[in-house]
Protein backbone atom coordinates (compact mmCIF):
# COMPACT_ATOMS: atom_id res chain seq x y z
CA UNK A 1 0.00 0.00 0.00
CA UNK A 2 0.85 3.92 -0.74
CA UNK A 3 2.18 5.68 1.90
CA UNK A 4 -0.16 8.88 2.70
CA UNK A 5 1.91 12.16 1.27
CA UNK A 6 2.22 15.03 3.17
CA UNK A 7 3.06 18.71 2.43
CA UNK A 8 4.45 21.03 5.16
CA UNK A 9 5.14 24.73 4.84
CA UNK A 10 6.87 25.93 7.50
CA UNK A 11 10.42 24.68 9.32
CA UNK A 12 10.14 25.71 12.55
CA UNK A 13 8.79 24.37 16.03
CA UNK A 14 5.18 23.20 14.73
CA UNK A 15 6.42 22.23 11.10
CA UNK A 16 9.11 20.02 12.15
CA UNK A 17 7.09 18.40 14.93
CA UNK A 18 4.26 18.01 12.90
CA UNK A 19 7.01 16.14 10.42
CA UNK A 20 8.52 13.92 13.08
CA UNK A 21 5.31 12.31 13.99
CA UNK A 22 3.83 12.31 10.44
CA UNK A 23 6.86 10.44 9.28
CA UNK A 24 7.19 8.19 12.73
CA UNK A 25 3.73 7.01 11.19
CA UNK A 26 4.51 6.02 7.80
CA UNK A 27 3.79 8.90 5.93
CA UNK A 28 5.99 10.49 3.02
CA UNK A 29 6.88 14.09 4.40
CA UNK A 30 8.25 17.22 2.33
CA UNK A 31 9.11 20.28 4.29
CA UNK A 32 8.60 23.06 2.52
CA UNK A 33 10.51 26.49 4.07
CA UNK A 34 10.49 30.01 3.04
CA UNK A 35 14.05 30.92 4.32
CA UNK A 36 17.72 29.63 2.46
CA UNK A 37 18.60 27.29 4.75
CA UNK A 38 17.51 26.02 8.25
CA UNK A 39 17.19 29.17 10.65
CA UNK A 40 19.47 28.81 14.04
CA UNK A 41 19.04 31.87 16.80
CA UNK A 42 16.05 33.08 18.15
CA UNK A 43 15.13 34.19 21.63
CA UNK A 44 13.39 32.44 24.85
CA UNK A 45 11.04 29.47 24.34
CA UNK A 46 10.01 27.02 27.03
CA UNK A 47 8.65 23.61 27.45
CA UNK A 48 5.55 23.29 29.64
CA UNK A 49 2.87 21.20 30.80
CA UNK A 50 2.20 18.40 28.38
CA UNK A 51 4.77 19.11 26.34
CA UNK A 52 6.74 18.00 28.26
CA UNK A 53 5.72 14.40 28.02
CA UNK A 54 5.68 14.76 24.08
CA UNK A 55 9.26 15.43 24.21
CA UNK A 56 9.85 12.37 26.48
CA UNK A 57 7.88 10.36 23.71
CA UNK A 58 9.83 11.71 21.11
CA UNK A 59 13.51 11.17 22.91
CA UNK A 60 14.34 14.05 22.82
CA UNK A 61 13.97 15.18 26.85
CA UNK A 62 17.51 14.57 27.64
CA UNK A 63 19.27 16.46 24.54
CA UNK A 64 16.66 19.82 24.61
CA UNK A 65 17.67 19.68 28.58
CA UNK A 66 20.82 19.65 27.52
CA UNK A 67 20.53 23.03 25.76
CA UNK A 68 19.78 24.78 28.61
CA UNK A 69 20.23 28.58 28.14
CA UNK A 70 21.83 29.07 31.76
CA UNK A 71 19.28 31.05 33.08
CA UNK A 72 18.56 30.28 36.63
CA UNK A 73 15.71 32.92 37.86
CA UNK A 74 13.80 35.63 37.23
CA UNK A 75 13.97 39.06 38.94
CA UNK A 76 12.78 42.53 38.67
CA UNK A 77 15.28 45.08 38.99
CA UNK A 78 15.00 48.77 39.09
CA UNK A 79 16.88 51.83 37.21
CA UNK A 80 20.05 50.97 39.10
CA UNK A 81 19.79 47.09 38.61
CA UNK A 82 18.96 46.11 42.12
CA UNK A 83 16.75 43.49 42.59
CA UNK A 84 13.05 44.51 43.46
CA UNK A 85 11.22 41.20 43.58
CA UNK A 86 12.08 37.92 42.31
CA UNK A 87 9.42 35.28 40.66
CA UNK A 88 8.98 31.80 41.90
CA UNK A 89 11.43 29.40 39.69
CA UNK A 90 10.79 26.26 41.51
CA UNK A 91 9.90 23.71 39.78
CA UNK A 92 9.99 22.46 36.24
CA UNK A 93 6.59 25.24 34.94
CA UNK A 94 8.66 28.42 36.70
CA UNK A 95 8.80 31.22 35.32
CA UNK A 96 12.11 30.32 33.97
CA UNK A 97 11.34 26.78 33.07
CA UNK A 98 13.16 23.58 33.59
CA UNK A 99 13.17 23.30 29.57
CA UNK A 100 14.19 26.53 28.86
CA UNK A 101 16.17 27.56 25.94
CA UNK A 102 16.93 29.26 22.50
CA UNK A 103 14.15 28.70 19.83
CA UNK A 104 16.49 27.83 17.55
CA UNK A 105 18.50 25.04 19.75
CA UNK A 106 14.77 23.23 20.08
CA UNK A 107 14.14 23.77 16.43
CA UNK A 108 17.79 22.46 15.81
CA UNK A 109 17.52 19.51 18.14
CA UNK A 110 14.24 18.29 16.27
CA UNK A 111 15.63 18.64 12.90
CA UNK A 112 18.49 16.44 13.98
CA UNK A 113 16.31 13.74 15.62
CA UNK A 114 13.91 13.63 12.49
CA UNK A 115 13.54 10.55 11.26
CA UNK A 116 15.24 9.46 7.35
CA UNK A 117 12.97 9.96 4.80
CA UNK A 118 12.03 13.63 5.40
CA UNK A 119 12.53 15.69 2.45
CA UNK A 120 13.43 19.39 2.51
CA UNK A 121 12.71 22.39 0.58
CA UNK A 122 14.50 25.43 1.32
CA UNK A 123 14.21 29.15 -0.47
CA UNK A 124 10.62 27.80 -1.55
CA UNK A 125 7.28 29.09 -1.09
CA UNK A 126 3.74 27.99 -2.18
CA UNK A 127 2.20 29.68 -4.57
CA UNK A 128 -1.01 28.54 -5.66
CA UNK A 129 -3.26 25.16 -4.05
CA UNK A 130 -5.75 22.55 -5.85
CA UNK A 131 -7.67 20.75 -3.66
CA UNK A 132 -9.38 17.91 -4.93
CA UNK A 133 -11.19 14.90 -3.55
CA UNK A 134 -8.43 12.54 -4.28
CA UNK A 135 -5.60 14.78 -3.35
CA UNK A 136 -4.27 18.46 -3.57
CA UNK A 137 -1.53 19.93 -5.60
CA UNK A 138 0.69 22.59 -5.13
CA UNK A 139 2.67 24.56 -7.11
CA UNK A 140 5.77 26.68 -5.41
CA UNK A 141 7.19 29.57 -6.10
CA UNK A 142 10.21 28.05 -8.23
CA UNK A 143 7.83 26.06 -10.49
CA UNK A 144 8.02 22.67 -8.61
CA UNK A 145 4.68 20.91 -8.39
CA UNK A 146 4.13 18.65 -5.77
CA UNK A 147 0.81 16.17 -5.11
CA UNK A 148 0.29 15.07 -1.71
CA UNK A 149 -2.88 13.76 0.37
CA UNK A 150 -2.32 17.05 2.77
CA UNK A 151 -1.29 19.92 3.47
CA UNK A 152 -0.07 21.35 6.70
CA UNK A 153 0.39 25.05 7.04
CA UNK A 154 2.90 25.63 9.79
CA UNK A 155 4.27 29.23 8.45
CA UNK A 156 4.03 31.48 11.91
CA UNK A 157 1.30 34.22 12.67
CA UNK A 158 1.97 36.09 9.60
CA UNK A 159 0.95 33.19 7.03
CA UNK A 160 0.70 33.81 3.45
CA UNK A 161 -0.64 30.97 2.49
CA UNK A 162 -3.37 30.50 5.45
CA UNK A 163 -4.45 33.66 4.55
CA UNK A 164 -5.11 32.68 0.97
CA UNK A 165 -6.91 29.67 1.82
CA UNK A 166 -8.87 30.81 4.84
CA UNK A 167 -9.30 34.54 3.73
CA UNK A 168 -12.02 36.03 6.21
CA UNK A 169 -11.86 33.44 8.96
CA UNK A 170 -8.70 34.54 9.84
CA UNK A 171 -9.17 36.31 13.20
CA UNK A 172 -6.10 38.84 13.79
CA UNK A 173 -6.17 40.93 17.40
CA UNK A 174 -3.39 43.42 17.55
CA UNK A 175 -2.37 43.82 21.17
CA UNK A 176 -0.88 47.06 20.58
CA UNK A 177 2.91 45.50 21.88
CA UNK A 178 6.03 46.26 20.17
CA UNK A 179 8.38 43.54 20.77
CA UNK A 180 11.98 43.88 19.04
CA UNK A 181 14.76 41.23 20.12
CA UNK A 182 18.46 40.98 19.27
CA UNK A 183 21.63 38.99 20.74
CA UNK A 184 23.84 41.35 22.18
CA UNK A 185 28.09 40.64 23.65
CA UNK A 186 27.92 39.89 27.00
CA UNK A 187 29.28 42.09 29.65
CA UNK A 188 30.84 41.50 33.16
CA UNK A 189 27.60 42.52 34.91
CA UNK A 190 25.77 40.26 33.00
CA UNK A 191 24.58 37.34 34.93
CA UNK A 192 22.44 33.93 35.00
CA UNK A 193 19.27 35.69 35.58
CA UNK A 194 16.20 37.07 33.57
CA UNK A 195 16.24 40.52 34.50
CA UNK A 196 13.23 42.25 33.68
CA UNK A 197 12.86 46.24 34.40
CA UNK A 198 9.96 48.49 33.54
CA UNK A 199 9.60 52.56 32.71
CA UNK A 200 7.09 54.93 32.64
CA UNK A 201 5.76 55.42 29.19
CA UNK A 202 4.57 51.53 29.01
CA UNK A 203 8.66 50.66 27.96
CA UNK A 204 10.27 46.79 29.50
CA UNK A 205 13.51 46.54 29.20
CA UNK A 206 14.97 42.41 29.60
CA UNK A 207 18.44 40.91 29.45
CA UNK A 208 18.35 37.11 29.62
CA UNK A 209 21.84 34.88 29.86
CA UNK A 210 22.39 32.05 27.04
CA UNK A 211 24.58 29.62 26.53
CA UNK A 212 26.36 30.54 23.13
CA UNK A 213 28.24 33.31 25.24
CA UNK A 214 25.66 36.14 24.71
CA UNK A 215 22.90 37.94 26.11
CA UNK A 216 19.54 37.83 24.71
CA UNK A 217 17.67 41.48 24.93
CA UNK A 218 14.08 42.76 24.31
CA UNK A 219 12.39 46.06 24.52
CA UNK A 220 8.91 45.85 24.69
CA UNK A 221 6.93 48.62 24.52
CA UNK A 222 3.18 49.48 24.74
CA UNK A 223 0.66 51.84 22.38
CA UNK A 224 3.45 52.54 19.61
CA UNK A 225 3.40 52.24 16.21
CA UNK A 226 3.50 49.12 14.06
CA UNK A 227 6.99 49.22 13.31
CA UNK A 228 6.81 46.25 10.87
CA UNK A 229 6.86 47.52 7.68
CA UNK A 230 9.56 50.03 8.36
CA UNK A 231 13.25 49.10 6.87
CA UNK A 232 15.57 48.34 9.73
CA UNK A 233 17.16 51.51 10.12
CA UNK A 234 14.55 53.50 10.58
CA UNK A 235 12.58 51.53 13.01
CA UNK A 236 15.44 51.44 15.04
CA UNK A 237 15.45 54.76 15.10
CA UNK A 238 11.64 55.05 16.09
CA UNK A 239 12.84 52.44 19.20
CA UNK A 240 15.70 54.73 20.08
CA UNK A 241 13.60 57.95 20.38
CA UNK A 242 11.06 55.90 22.25
CA UNK A 243 13.65 55.06 25.32
CA UNK A 244 15.70 57.51 24.76
CA UNK A 245 15.30 58.28 28.60
CA UNK A 246 14.42 54.96 29.69
CA UNK A 247 17.14 54.32 31.74
CA UNK A 248 19.03 51.17 33.08
CA UNK A 249 20.65 49.34 30.27
CA UNK A 250 18.65 51.18 27.61
CA UNK A 251 21.41 52.68 25.98
CA UNK A 252 23.69 49.65 25.76
CA UNK A 253 21.26 47.52 24.24
CA UNK A 254 20.17 50.18 21.90
CA UNK A 255 23.69 50.41 20.66
CA UNK A 256 24.08 46.92 20.02
CA UNK A 257 20.98 46.79 18.21
CA UNK A 258 22.92 48.78 15.65
CA UNK A 259 25.27 45.88 14.50
CA UNK A 260 23.28 43.24 15.83
CA UNK A 261 22.85 40.81 12.77
CA UNK A 262 19.58 38.98 14.42
CA UNK A 263 17.42 41.96 15.65
CA UNK A 264 13.77 40.90 15.34
CA UNK A 265 10.92 43.45 15.32
CA UNK A 266 7.14 42.13 16.07
CA UNK A 267 3.73 43.67 16.52
CA UNK A 268 2.29 41.08 18.96
CA UNK A 269 -0.97 39.85 17.49
CA UNK A 270 -3.59 37.17 18.26
CA UNK A 271 -4.83 34.55 15.24
CA UNK A 272 -7.66 33.05 16.37
CA UNK A 273 -9.92 30.69 14.17
CA UNK A 274 -13.45 28.98 14.30
CA UNK A 275 -11.71 25.91 12.61
CA UNK A 276 -8.18 24.66 11.87
CA UNK A 277 -8.72 22.69 8.74
CA UNK A 278 -10.71 22.96 5.19
CA UNK A 279 -10.70 20.10 2.94
CA UNK A 280 -7.01 18.71 2.77
CA UNK A 281 -5.71 21.64 4.49
CA UNK A 282 -4.67 21.96 7.87
CA UNK A 283 -3.26 24.76 10.31
CA UNK A 284 -0.55 23.97 13.00
CA UNK A 285 1.06 26.39 15.98
CA UNK A 286 0.66 30.01 15.25
CA UNK A 287 -0.01 29.91 11.87
CA UNK A 288 -3.86 28.65 13.35
CA UNK A 289 -3.94 30.33 16.96
CA UNK A 290 -0.77 32.41 17.63
CA UNK A 291 -0.85 33.24 20.92
CA UNK A 292 1.81 35.89 21.53
CA UNK A 293 4.30 35.95 24.65
CA UNK A 294 1.65 37.90 26.27
CA UNK A 295 -0.11 34.44 26.73
CA UNK A 296 2.85 32.06 26.41
CA UNK A 297 3.67 28.64 26.26
CA UNK A 298 3.37 29.00 21.78
CA UNK A 299 6.67 26.90 21.68
CA UNK A 300 4.58 23.86 23.78
CA UNK A 301 1.60 24.27 21.81
CA UNK A 302 3.39 23.93 19.06
CA UNK A 303 5.17 20.83 19.99
CA UNK A 304 2.52 19.16 20.99
CA UNK A 305 0.26 19.84 17.82
CA UNK A 306 2.22 17.73 16.03
CA UNK A 307 1.82 15.05 18.15
CA UNK A 308 -1.81 15.25 18.27
CA UNK A 309 -2.21 15.80 14.55
CA UNK A 310 -0.39 13.05 13.65
CA UNK A 311 -1.88 10.33 16.47
CA UNK A 312 -5.20 11.16 15.21
CA UNK A 313 -4.60 10.56 11.54
CA UNK A 314 -3.14 6.87 12.36
CA UNK A 315 -6.24 6.41 14.41
CA UNK A 316 -8.00 7.13 11.54
CA UNK A 317 -6.54 6.14 8.28
CA UNK A 318 -8.09 6.60 4.53
CA UNK A 319 -10.66 9.40 6.99
CA UNK A 320 -8.82 12.60 7.18
CA UNK A 321 -11.93 14.68 8.34
CA UNK A 322 -12.66 12.56 11.11
CA UNK A 323 -8.69 12.68 12.12
CA UNK A 324 -8.77 16.75 11.63
CA UNK A 325 -11.70 16.98 13.41
CA UNK A 326 -10.83 14.95 16.56
CA UNK A 327 -6.84 16.77 16.45
CA UNK A 328 -8.90 20.20 16.77
CA UNK A 329 -11.08 19.02 19.65
CA UNK A 330 -8.44 18.22 21.66
CA UNK A 331 -5.93 21.30 21.08
CA UNK A 332 -8.60 23.86 21.36
CA UNK A 333 -9.21 23.82 25.05
CA UNK A 334 -5.46 24.13 25.30
CA UNK A 335 -5.22 26.89 23.04
CA UNK A 336 -8.38 28.72 24.21
CA UNK A 337 -6.88 28.79 27.77
CA UNK A 338 -3.83 31.11 26.74
CA UNK A 339 -5.32 33.52 24.62
CA UNK A 340 -7.72 34.30 26.99
CA UNK A 341 -5.89 37.41 28.69
CA UNK A 342 -6.76 38.87 31.88
CA UNK A 343 -8.58 42.27 32.12
CA UNK A 344 -5.87 44.48 32.39
CA UNK A 345 -2.91 43.25 31.21
CA UNK A 346 -1.83 45.17 29.39
CA UNK A 347 -2.05 48.20 31.83
CA UNK A 348 -0.30 45.61 34.44
CA UNK A 349 2.48 44.80 32.09
CA UNK A 350 3.21 48.00 30.72
CA UNK A 351 2.82 51.07 33.43
CA UNK A 352 2.15 54.23 31.39
CA UNK A 353 2.55 56.91 34.31
CA UNK A 354 4.57 57.13 37.50
CA UNK A 355 1.65 56.44 39.96
CA UNK A 356 1.20 52.95 37.69
CA UNK A 357 4.41 52.04 38.42
CA UNK A 358 4.69 52.49 41.99
CA UNK A 359 1.61 50.32 42.26
CA UNK A 360 2.85 47.94 40.00
CA UNK A 361 6.01 47.79 42.16
CA UNK A 362 3.88 47.56 45.18
CA UNK A 363 1.91 44.17 43.52
CA UNK A 364 5.06 42.58 42.46
CA UNK A 365 6.36 42.93 45.96
CA UNK A 366 2.55 41.70 47.44
CA UNK A 367 2.74 38.44 44.90
CA UNK A 368 6.34 37.31 45.31
CA UNK A 369 5.77 37.29 48.99
CA UNK A 370 6.05 33.96 50.52
CA UNK A 371 2.34 34.29 51.19
CA UNK A 372 1.17 34.34 47.42
CA UNK A 373 4.14 33.22 45.63
CA UNK A 374 2.66 29.80 45.33
CA UNK A 375 -0.94 31.73 43.74
CA UNK A 376 1.99 33.85 41.45
CA UNK A 377 3.69 30.41 40.20
CA UNK A 378 0.68 29.02 38.95
CA UNK A 379 0.49 31.96 36.57
CA UNK A 380 3.26 30.52 34.71
CA UNK A 381 1.31 27.28 33.77
CA UNK A 382 0.33 26.78 30.44
CA UNK A 383 -0.27 23.68 28.04
CA UNK A 384 -2.24 21.82 31.06
CA UNK A 385 -4.68 19.68 30.55
CA UNK A 386 -6.65 16.72 32.32
CA UNK A 387 -7.05 14.99 28.89
CA UNK A 388 -5.22 12.12 27.83
CA UNK A 389 -3.04 12.58 25.44
CA UNK A 390 -4.69 10.00 21.98
CA UNK A 391 -1.91 6.75 21.11
CA UNK A 392 -0.28 6.64 18.71
CA UNK A 393 0.84 4.03 16.28
CA UNK A 394 4.27 4.34 15.27
CA UNK A 395 4.72 2.97 11.93
CA UNK A 396 8.49 0.69 10.60
CA UNK A 397 10.21 3.64 8.02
Amino acid sequence: MTPPRAVISGASIAGLSVAFWLRRTGWNVTVIERAPSFRDGGQNVDIRGVAREILDRMGLFDAVKAQNTTETGTVFVNATGEVRAELPSDGPNGATAELEVLRGDLARTILDNLPEGVTFRYGDTIEEVTDGPDGITLTTASGRSLDADMLVIAEGVRSTTRDRLFGAEVDRRELGITMVFGTIPRTAGDDDRWRWYNAVGGRQIHLRPDNHGTTRAILSYARGDDLTRLDRPEALAKVRERYADAGWEAPRILDAFDTSDDVYIDQLTQIRMTTWHRGRVVLAGDAGWCVTPMGGGGASLALTSGYVLAAYLAQEPGNLETALTAYEKWMRPLVDDVQHLPRGLEHFAYPQTRFGLALRSQVDRIMTSRLLAPLTARLTQVAETNQTLPQIQVANV
